[in-house]
């Protein structure tokens, strides 16, 4: 099939600015009926009803959501759709995030269906360019004429590798690059134990599939049981068969690592190679180091060439080795990470520990560099490197005041305009995918500071603070605080929270990571509201506070979901001793895991923090006392240190009674 050609973009794009202008005023005349049909269409387009939403559509033609009310009935229908359809849509919603987006979807569709000539003459407007299948494909439809270079089988390479689930078009690149040798066969081993590890056994059987297909019966045995297929062998020598032998070790290490340990220790180590070995322990290492074993400095002793783990072995084999206090290992895991991972400032900071750590004045010297690189208030480890400096945290400077033009190319911004509406009739969502489209992928690059800025202000002006915050949080050369840490609901929360001895800063840096001040925010698991309260939790705080007629639907009340949340935040705190960092794992993982996890040596908190076996949680913590140190720097007017508000972390004293025992 050939591809039709569209609009020159320019006039495509003034005719969509003029359709969506004229969109905007029917809409503002229209009343809710017609926000109702965008509502109901959504609900079809989940269920996958198409009859519905082509019914639908010709009502909720007009409306300023018109394009996702087009989207939702061409995506629906899509694999059945004509490519005048698609050009159709493409040239009538010139410029919005929905054509962008049904784009990308068509470029799949001509992938899967190997239609390059289409592919190639759709591909060079598509702006997102942040799907990594897309991106495969690309490189499969220009290689007919120009041949695959080095750097685009790199670029296969990296996004097949970081493709969780298997998909068409990375695969299909990946056999083509094997095939010409532009990739090693051992990459698709590599793929393959990194699928088994995530539990993806289809993306780990297409890999194998591509260098011994001949082998598939015994990858399916292995997946079924790698116990008993390991049972059932004696010798192997075939790179293949080492490989599947690799791939059962790593299945049974991902539960039970000891087992895991004992099997390559004696009857498979010998046969394996080093390389082989090397990941095996590392993997060991790493689930151990997850369950904050003291066996996993052990198993990461066992790697021979820290350069054959992955990253995130490596970042186990940190993370370990800090609790263990060994600062020449923290070092050299660090720097056998790739120069991606090295630059990430988590591992910044903890490279200049290690070096300040093992001391001499060219280490601290190099040491002190390292901070002065990423020392600054963004996050926690920014704000770490700015203890280490001797330079507490302070109030940014905010940057000039923005202009009325500023503020008006904001305002007469459609995207922005289309995601504020979204938001504001329960299309959150779409009003947020649309929004982010606006200030990150619509143009090459996305917005400038300032552009961002206006963005931010904007959506501060509507009271839509995640908006507020994430969008202000993207600027490179300035920091607005009023933006990216604003105070909403000031009064009650500092009431509420001086009423019950809390720091305020402590529940504002909380509130900005739960809920970034979303009154009607719910979580996948049922927390609710400002401070995403469970109801089993709220019941519970409730009671323990005295409050009388409690109801499960108050929670949505601003002022009964502060006074719940924030006590339930006190008595964990009054049940950690005191210790920010570990009352905000039991908020987020509740009290259970954090009382686990403290157990061990007496640590400094922040290694304790990096420690945390869950990744959400870790983030959790990291980001609150971060939140944390800038709300107190914004509230007292002083300079404040992180270290303050982060402590040491180790077991309970078990001397003292514990205050809240049942806390849930």
């Amino acid at each position: 099939m050939r591809w039709l050609s569209i609009l020159a973009p320019r006039r495509a794009r003034l005719l969509s600015l003029v359709l969506l202008a004229a969109m905007s005023q029917a809409a503002s005349a229209q009343g809710s009926g017609s926000d109702d049909v965008l509502l109901q269409m959504k609900q079809a387009f989940q269920r996958g009803d198409k009859a519905r939403l082509s019914a639908l559509l010709p009502q909720a033609r007009g409306h300023a959501l018109e394009p996702w009310a087009a989207y939702w009935e061409l995506k629906a229908r899509l694999n059945e759709a004509s490519p005048l359809e698609v050009q159709d849509f493409l040239a009538r919603y010139a410029g919005t995030y929905q054509e962008d987006r049904l784009r990308n979807d068509w470029l799949l569709f001509l992938g899967k269906q190997r239609d390059w000539d289409g592919f190639m003459a759709l591909h060079p407007a598509y702006r997102m360019g942040d799907d990594r299948e897309v991106r495969c494909y690309a490189v499969l439809a220009g290689a007919r004429q120009n041949g695959i270079s080095k750097e685009q089988a790199r670029e296969v390479r990296r996004d097949w590798l970081a493709q969780r689930d298997a998909d068409d078009g990375c695969l299909s690149a990946a056999e083509r690059l094997i095939a010409a040798d532009l990739m090693s066969p051992d990459d698709a081993w590599k793929k393959a134990r990194l699928a088994i590890e995530a539990n993806r056994p289809r993306a780990a059987r297409d890999a194998v599939n591509l260098v011994a297909p001949d082998d598939l019966q015994l990858f399916d045995q292995m997946n079924a049981s790698p116990a008993k297929y390991l049972a059932g062998r004696a010798v192997v020598a075939a790179k293949p068969k080492k490989e599947m032998v690799v791939l059962a070790l790593i299945k049974i290490a991902m539960s039970d690592p000891d087992m895991a340990s004992v099997q390559l220790d004696s009857k498979w180590g010998p046969m394996l190679s080093a390389e082989e070995r090397n990941w095996l322990w590392g993997v060991i290492g790493r689930q151990a180091a997850i369950k904050l074993s003291p066996m996993a400095n052990s198993h990461f002793g066992n790697v021979t060439r820290p350069k054959d783990l992955s990253d995130d072995m490596l970042a186990w084999k940190t993370r370990s080795a800090l609790r263990a206090g060994q600062w020449k290992d923290v070092q050299a895991s660090i720097e056998a990470m790739s120069e991606e991972a090295q630059d990430d400032p988590t591992w910044v900071y903890w490279k200049a520990r290690a070096l300040s750590q093992r001391g001499g004045d060219e280490r601290r010297a190099e040491a002190r560099k390292m901070y002065e690189g990423i020392a600054g208030t963004r996050g926690f480890y920014e704000l770490l490197a700015l203890d280490e400096l001797g330079q507490p945290a302070q109030v940014a400077t905010r940057p000039a005041p923005l202009t009325a033009e500023e503020k008006n190319a904001a305002r007469s911004n459609p995207s922005l305009q289309r995601a504020l509406l979204a938001i504001s009739i329960g299309l959150r969502p779409e009003g947020v995918r649309e929004w982010n489209y606006a200030t990150n992928l619509h143009d090459k690059g996305g917005m400038g500071d300032r552009e961002l800025l206006a963005a931010a202000d904007l959506a501060c002006q509507r009271e839509v603070w995640d908006r507020c915050i994430n969008t202000s949080e993207r600027t490179k050369g300035v920091i607005d605080v009023e933006q990216r840490f604003p105070m909403p609901f000031h009064d009650t929360v500092i009431r509420k929270s001086k009423d019950i001895g809390l720091d305020p800063a402590y529940v504002y840096g909380l509130i900005r990571q739960e809920s970034r001040f979303i009154m009607d925010a719910r979580s996948g698991v049922g927390a609710s509201g400002l401070m995403q309260v469970m109801p089993a939790t709220a019941r519970w705080t409730a009671r323990k506070i005295g409050m009388a007629g409690f109801t499960p639907e108050q929670i949505y009340d601003r002022d009964t979901n502060v006074t719940i949340g924030t006590s339930y935040l006190k008595l964990a705190l009054d049940d950690f001793g005191g210790s920010m960092p570990l009352a905000a794992a039991a908020y987020n993982a509740g009290p259970g895991r954090p009382r686990a996890w403290r157990n061990g040596p007496v640590m400094e908190a922040a290694i304790w923090a990096e420690n945390v076996p869950f990744n959400e949680t870790r983030d959790y913590v990291k980001k609150v006392i971060a939140n944390t140190t800038n709300y107190a720097a914004i509230i007292s007017g002083r300079p404040q240190s992180i270290k303050s508000h982060l402590g040491t972390v180790g077991p309970r004293d078990e001397s003292v009674p514990e205050p809240n025992k049942d806390l849930p």
